[in-house]
């Protein structure tokens, strides 16, 4: 099933090969736009947020696999797969390791690149928001391999723009973030998608655990404590990302 809200960047130096990814993908109701090198793609990342990034390897100018390191920074949700007339196993070895999720050789399989497409939309979105970024890291790369796409939010700034600007499934928000609260936050998640589910994470048990009684009385799913017993917080985002998945048809993992 098409979400035609998704929205995909399509980066390729062969104006054919876009024409035709944009036709196919138009006709199948999502909103694509597209550049022919990276400096353009990262021009429109400035103005919009995507959901699939489908990037040519070689560009003069700016490799695919920098290009997405940069849309990484920026927009860590958004979906790679790298398509390539270059493919190896060095240079999978390379996009995966940069979180790359599929490297798609050329000539291009239009049928598999569509279901790839297709599953990664689907993908159960998370947001992290914890000004640990260390932490970030760590938590991008483990949700990442359990087949989750992660947002990641630094301070209430960054965190509302991205709620506001897509629906997640699970939000994960820190008691403790620069310019706000936990609860602020919360409370933002609450008012902008109230379908989103949200886990409460601190490592300050005892000083947050009257707020969070208060929030979790509100409505807050679940509370994880740091350092995080990573098998149960794991499974929690299985639980609260199974309705919708279902609702999908689709598995979290």
């Amino acid at each position: 099933m098409t979400d035609e809200s998704a929205r995909i960047l399509v980066v390729d130096d062969d104006v054919d090969i876009c024409h035709n990814l944009t036709d196919i993908l138009s006709d199948l109701g999502y909103h694509v736009d597209l550049a022919h090198d990276g400096h353009s793609a990262l021009k429109l990342l400035h103005q919009s947020r995507y959901d699939v990034a489908l990037l040519d390897y070689k560009m003069p100018g700016m490799d695919g696999l920098t290009l997405y390191r940069e849309i990484r920074k920026r927009h860590a949700g958004t979906v790679a797969l790298l398509v390539t007339a270059y493919a190896s196993s060095a240079t999978a070895e390379a996009a995966l390791s940069a979180g790359a999720w599929k490297v798609v050789a050329k000539p291009v399989d239009f049928g598999a690149l569509l279901q790839f497409v297709e599953q990664a939309i689907h993908q159960p979105l998370l947001l992290v928001v914890d000004d640990d970024r260390d932490l970030c890291a760590n938590l991008w790369d483990l949700f990442r391999d359990q087949g989750y796409r992660v947002g990641l939010a630094h301070d209430v700034s960054e965190a509302s723009e991205q709620i506001l600007d897509s629906r997640h499934r699970i939000v994960l928000i820190d008691m403790r973030i620069p310019g706000a609260t936990g609860s602020d936050v919360f409370r933002m998640v609450r008012e902008t998608d109230p379908r989103a589910r949200t886990i409460l994470i601190t490592g300050y048990r005892a000083e947050m655990d009257p707020l969070i009684d208060q929030m979790v009385a509100e409505g807050a799913d679940a509370v994880c404590y740091k350092p995080f017993d990573m098998p149960q917080l794991l499974a929690k985002l299985g639980e609260l990302a199974r309705p919708h998945a279902e609702e999908a048809g689709q598995n979290p993992g």
